[in-house]
């Protein structure tokens, strides 16, 4: 380069009176990162002091519980003209966090939240350095690698060839369900990509599926009205096949098109996993019109697809010594799960268990079909350096890489055996609290054939058969108004554990639990609609998943429900 050409780097990019590297990590090896990894060094121990110091803490962050933040007052704020110290800014930030709920705390029972492992955090963290963007090669480069490994590793352990299938990461168990849509709509209806859908084409769901589906029927335009949802089987909350026939055979003998069906592998309340291979059946023996395309088979698998993990497992020679209660239901997810494989694509989220929001992979069989269905004009402005450049077809476009790393992370570093020692953690602790169940007849498990980690408890007055009782409100609609009594005590009782839990009440010298509340476990038997919004069943949720939960933070748990349960009675 010659003198009337060269440049000086540092000139380039300072101006006379302000000097704008100071707002940007360094792209070379210099002081200035030194300086950015001490400072984050103290953004580290910032958000790490907000942690307790001991088991006897509260289960959020900090020392304030309070709500501080509301839209009125967030509204009025206004760009300062001079931006403050990186110091500031971080202090800001941290303070944010206080309140928080502290999702790995052993008070923390409340729901399936993301129990983050080391690499997929830090595997998360490191691609907000130098943002690779899995758009296409030139912008990903190696780390596209994440997105195509975890998506051979997913395929491979749902029984597919993974040479021939592929997988997107997206924005969560919604963004899995708008690509199964998509892809549906893209194949049942071939000309609605450049014509629009003119078509109602019907999405096919159990009554317990996830509420995504509203989102999806809704932004892509086809319509939530069309959404039939199937019944569920009462002792099992599995998808009434008998009823999946019904209604497919009807759309057939009336020329309507099935877009997709959709079976749910692990709800999240009941772990219900939907019976694939019987729906595969239905929709090869009731096909849509020719006119049409072949209706899609997804597995909404975000919360069951771990249960793979247990598929190949010898449960005879049980070579990780897992007791003999988290082996029977084990066997049984892992029994469900295997149907996977009779699935045109699925859903999966890491973040349920494992790792950081947002980590979640949509996952199709046949990569040649559902690229060449969606696939675009190329960009102008994009210039393929590689042999994988999912910006021709993918939804979001340009995607952060922090999700796919995660996901890999998680993968290489747990394992197939990690990830079963996970699951079966949540299962030894639910089993050990229906053992504490016993002595109280006031309280019962309504859901204890299911074979999840999750324990869905109803407490009535002391004296109270609890048992019985329950049979009878479910059954009986003479039963109708205990019932919405009893709901209603179960309700206060959770608000008023929710109220404890933020005012860091102890009792026994102990802070209280984080539980949560499920308000339509199930309609009961006569609200067969169900339209009658009292005729169901509400149950406290406790989701017992942290791996830092003990038995006597299961005992204690039970106790302040009876507390509570007391106070509010």
């Amino acid at each position: 380069m010659d003198k009337l050409t060269r440049h000086n780097f540092e000139n380039d990019v300072k101006t006379e009176d302000f000097n704008i590297k100071k707002f940007f990590a360094s792209p070379i090896q210099d002081e200035s990162n030194n300086t950015f990894a001490a400072i984050m060094s103290e953004a580290m121990k910032g958000i790490n002091s907000l942690k307790p110091t001991g088991r006897n803490s509260s289960a959020f962050l900090g020392k304030n519980p309070e709500l501080t933040v509301t839209r009125e007052n967030a509204r009025k704020a206004v760009l300062r003209p001079e931006g403050e110290s990186f110091t500031e800014v971080l202090n800001h930030v941290i303070s944010t966090f206080e309140g928080l709920p502290n999702w790995g705390h052993p008070l923390n029972m409340t729901n399936i939240c993301p129990q983050e492992n080391y690499a997929a955090i830090a595997a998360s963290m490191l691609t907000q350095m130098f943002s690779p963007n899995i758009l296409e090669a030139e912008y990903a480069w190696n780390t596209s690698i994440a997105e195509l490994e975890s998506s051979a590793m997913l395929a491979d352990m749902a029984g597919w060839n993974s040479e021939k299938s592929g997988g997107i990461c997206t924005y969560g168990g919604s963004g899995c369900w708008m690509y199964q849509l998509k892809y549906a709509l893209s194949r049942v209806l071939p000309d609605s990509r450049q014509q629009g859908i003119r078509t109602d084409a019907k999405v096919l769901c159990s009554e317990q599926a996830h509420y995504a589906m509203l989102n999806s029927t809704d932004w892509t335009g086809l319509g939530m009205n069309n959404i039939i949802k199937i019944n569920t089987l009462p002792d099992t909350n599995t998808m009434d096949i008998t009823h999946l026939e019904q209604v497919i055979k009807e759309c057939s003998d009336n020329h309507v098109p099935i877009a997709s069906v959709v079976c749910t592998m692990a709800t999240t309340d009941a772990c219900a996993f939907d019976p694939v291979k019987k729906v595969r059946e239905l929709i090869d023996r009731y096909p849509n019109n020719p006119e049409y395309g072949k209706a899609l088979l997804y597995c909404d698998a975000v919360i069951g697809w771990s249960w793979l993990a247990f598929k190949d497992y010898d449960f005879a020679a049980n070579p990780q010594n897992f007791p003999e209660t988290v082996l029977e239901s084990a066997r049984k997810n892992g029994e469900a799960i295997r149907e996977i494989q009779y699935a045109d694509a699925f859903g999966v989220d890491f973040h349920k268990n494992f790792s950081p929001l947002i980590s979640s992979v949509f996952v199709y069989k046949d990569r040649y079909e559902f690229e060449d269905l969606l696939k675009r004009e190329s960009s102008a402005y994009l210039q393929e350096r590689g042999d994988y450049n999912p910006h021709n077809y993918t939804l979001e476009v340009s995607r952060s890489a922090g999700g796919s790393m995660a996901a890999w992370a998680t993968l290489k570093f747990l394992g197939i055996q990690g990830i079963q020692h996970v699951l079966a953690h949540g299962l030894k602790n639910k089993h050990y609290m229906l053992e504490q169940l016993e002595p109280y007849p006031d309280m019962t498990c309504i859901n204890t054939a299911d074979n999840g980690a999750v324990l869905l408890l109803r407490i009535y007055p002391e004296g109270t058969d609890a048992a019985l009782q329950y049979q009878k409100e479910l059954a009986d609609k003479n039963f109708r108004n205990t019932l919405a009594e009893h709901n209603t005590i179960i309700e206060k009782t959770a608000d008023l554990l929710w109220k404890w839990f933020r005012e860091e009440k102890q009792i026994d010298g102990k802070r209280t639990p984080y539980l949560s509340i499920t308000k339509g476990f199930r309609p009961a038997v006569y609200n067969t609609d169900p339209s009658d919004h009292e005729a169901v069943i509400y149950a406290l949720k406790v989701y017992p998943v942290s791996p830092y939960i003990t038995k006597s933070d299961m005992q204690h748990a039970l106790y302040c429900i009876r507390m509570a349960r007391n106070e509010v009675v």
